[in-house]
């Protein structure tokens, strides 16, 4: 269809400018120099403005809509291109082109800035810069939605179909049935040789280590790369062009470990995506809670279990033969094991990690009601971790300051980690009805867990829903008793 062709041209067009925009992104996050963010800030926004012309003028939208009104006889990939786009035009349509340049300037400028506020333990300094992005992010809503909730419409941007009534119920379930749990171990008083958790680890032995573990996981090198950030992530823009970033902690080595395999997760699920996708609007994972379900999954399931340990933990003792010389690979296990209520999300142990999410997505809720002002948030945000940690931050740095998300304008994100994490319990018990999961890790063939993934969901890249997905996958919709089943069998072992 000469319609449909057109719109593949005008996308392609689309994707070059983004390109530009994500590759500037990795350099910020990784080594571009700070005096040069105000000037990036605003050639930066110049290409936004480009691009936001190319995403509203009247040629794209006569495409988009005229495809639309014949959305019945495109097959079922133009389909899905055609209803995402439309999504995303009635979006952006309507917000003035000046408001869009100057939020992506906002953002452009201050994800360094958060970065010098949590360095200098100072919310002041970047508090008049969280509530411009909270309020753009309001205002925006208010442009293209006025039937749905802002912060369903949020919610939904990062996982499609879901809303705070999803979110309410999944959260709820946890809160019955497992902060109990989380509470029980926390108090079980089951001691463990864990001093070497903090011993000295130098940053150049971190890394040959997280450059074995790239190996271990099969990561193509040729089609990525691995830096260091203060906050770890991966990039894409298509799947020959993945990079992912750790960051190295010397009395904390467990940070760089599992942050690696972590983005490692990111990382192998963007390259095994259908490269047919590349030039549509269908590359990508899926979903934000899809991907995080594969990034927690090679962290938790792979990562943190004794299998991993018994075929890798020899190479960390080559690496670190003093501090670890009088460390069991028992010993080990139950220390990246270790459950404790814990200040920073991305430190945090498998178990307690979801009440980290909790904090933010009722804070988030909270905001985008408005029922509390961005001046007290710091004290919101200790009060809920007294109440489902038990514990207080003792300053912004490992309190309100400590994520890189507000920063990037990403409201509605957080809940994914929780969500993810739950699909990934769900997709581990199917997976290990199929093939050996643990003979796989213990023999260092993680390469056949990869491919499973790929078949059962790596390959198909957006082009189905995140439900879709896990009704295939899974034969079942979202259930996350599968989650709290995994959480509960596994630490019920280690401490009760």
């Amino acid at each position: 269809m000469e319609l449909m062709n057109k719109f593949n041209e005008l996308i392609t067009k689309q994707k070059a400018y983004m390109y530009v925009l994500q590759l500037s992104g990795w350099d910020s996050g990784t080594e571009a120099p700070r005096g040069a963010f105000k000037r990036r800030s605003e050639m930066l926004g110049v290409i936004s403005g480009e691009l936001f012309n190319l995403q509203t003028n009247q040629e794209f939208q006569d495409v988009v809509n005229g495809l639309f009104k014949v959305i019945n006889e495109l097959d079922d990939i133009s389909k899905r291109e055609i209803r995402k786009a439309k999504k995303n035009l009635d979006k952006i349509i309507n917000i003035p082109k000046n408001e869009f340049v100057e939020y992506n300037k906002l953002i452009g400028l201050s994800q360094r800035e958060w970065e010098d506020a949590k360095e200098n333990n100072d919310y002041e300094s970047f508090k008049g810069n969280l509530e411009q992005i909270f309020n753009f992010n309001k205002k925006f809503v208010k442009y293209y939605n006025k039937v749905d909730h802002p912060y369903d419409v949020m919610l939904d941007d990062y996982e499609e179909g879901m809303s705070m009534k999803e979110y309410d119920e999944f959260f709820n379930t946890l809160k019955k049935d497992l902060v109990p749990f989380v509470k029980e171990v926390l108090n079980s008083g089951k001691s463990l040789n864990d001093n070497f958790i903090t011993d000295f680890y130098p940053r150049d032995k971190q890394k040959e280590f997280a450059e074995y573990l790239i190996d271990v996981m099969s990561f193509d090198k040729e089609s990525g790369l691995m830096k260091e950030s203060v906050h770890p992530f991966t990039w894409n823009t298509h799947s020959t062009d993945v990079r992912f970033t750790t960051r190295y902690l010397e009395n904390f080595m467990f940070s760089s470990i599992f942050a690696a395999i972590h983005e490692l997760g990111h990382a192998t699920y963007e390259q095994q995506i259908d490269p047919k996708w590349d030039d549509t609007t269908l590359n990508g994972g899926t979903s934000m809670g899809i991907h995080e379900s594969q990034s927690r999954f090679y962290e938790n399931n792979i990562g943190r279990s004794i299998e991993f340990w018994e075929a890798h933990y020899p190479k960390l003792l080559e690496i670190f033969p003093e501090q670890l010389k009088e460390v069991s690979l028992d010993d080990f296990y139950r220390g990246v094991n270790k459950v404790e209520a814990s200040f920073i999300r991305v430190e945090a142990d498998e178990l307690t990690y979801p009440m980290h999410i909790m904090v933010r997505y009722e804070i988030e809720r909270m905001i985008m009601n408005n029922e509390v002002t961005i001046d007290e948030l710091p004290k919101l945000w200790n009060d809920k971790m007294v109440e489902y940690l038990g514990i207080e931050p003792k300053d912004y740095a490992e309190g309100v300051l400590q994520d890189v998300h507000w920063s990037a304008g990403l409201i509605g994100y957080f809940p994914t980690y929780a969500l993810g994490s739950a699909y990934s319990a769900q997709f581990y018990y199917t997976m290990i009805k199929e093939i050996d999961v643990e003979g796989l890790v213990k023999d260092n063939n993680i390469k056949v867990i990869n491919d499973w993934l790929k078949e059962k969901i790596h390959k198909f890249g957006s082009s189905k829903t995140p439900k879709e997905l896990l009704l295939e996958v899974t034969g079942e919709e979202f259930d996350s008793k599968y989650y709290i089943k995994y959480l509960k069998e596994k630490y019920g072992k280690l401490y009760l």
